[in-house]
C-alpha cells in the first residue's frame, strides 16, 4: 500500500474504508454489463438524474443570489429548500425509471472511476480484515 499525503489522496484512502468502493475497485467495474440496448423509459430515467443536478446546487446558489440581492433571507431558506427537495425527488424517479440494471453497473463504475482520479491508477484495496475489524467504528460486521 503506498502512503499519500496530498488532499485528494487522503480522500481517497478514507473512501478505500467502505467495503463497496474497495469491491468496485478490486474488480475493476466497468460499464461491459450494459450490454442490452437502453429502452425509451431508461433513457427518460437517466435525462431526470441529470437534469436533477441542474436544478440542484445551481438553483439554490441562484435563490441565494437573489436573496443577498433583494435582503429577503426567507427566499433563500424556504425557496432553496423547495429547489433542492424538487431536484431530489427528480433524481429518485429517474433512478425509478432507469431502474436498478444500469443504475448498480454506472454506479460502481463510477466510484472506481473517482477513486482513480483521486489517488491515481493505482488504487489498491486494502484487506478487509484492517478495516472492517469489530468496534473501530462502533458497528459490528458479521
Amino acid at each position: 500500500m503506498v502512503t499519500v499525503r496530498s488532499g485528494p489522496g487522503r480522500i481517497a484512502a478514507g473512501l478505500m474504508r467502505i467495503r463497496y468502493v474497495r469491491e468496485a475497485v478490486a474488480e475493476k467495474a466497468d460499464l461491459s454489463g450494459l450490454s442490452s440496448r437502453p429502452t425509451l423509459r431508461t433513457w427518460t430515467g437517466l435525462g431526470m438524474m441529470a437534469f436533477s443536478y441542474v436544478i440542484g446546487w445551481p438553483a439554490v446558489g441562484l435563490l441565494v443570489w437573489l436573496s443577498y440581492r433583494l435582503r429577503e433571507p426567507l427566499v433563500a431558506v424556504v425557496g432553496g429548500t423547495l429547489a433542492y427537495g424538487l431536484s431530489h425527488l427528480v433524481f429518485m424517479a429517474g433512478a425509478a425509471l432507469a431502474g436498478v440494471d444500469y443504475a448498480k453497473p454506472v454506479l460502481r463504475w463510477a466510484v472506481r472511476r473517482l477513486v482513480e482520479r483521486l489517488n491515481g491508477r493505482d488504487a489498491v484495496p486494502e484487506s478487509e480484515e484492517t478495516n472492517d475489524r469489530p468496534g473501530k467504528t462502533g458497528v459490528e460486521h458479521p
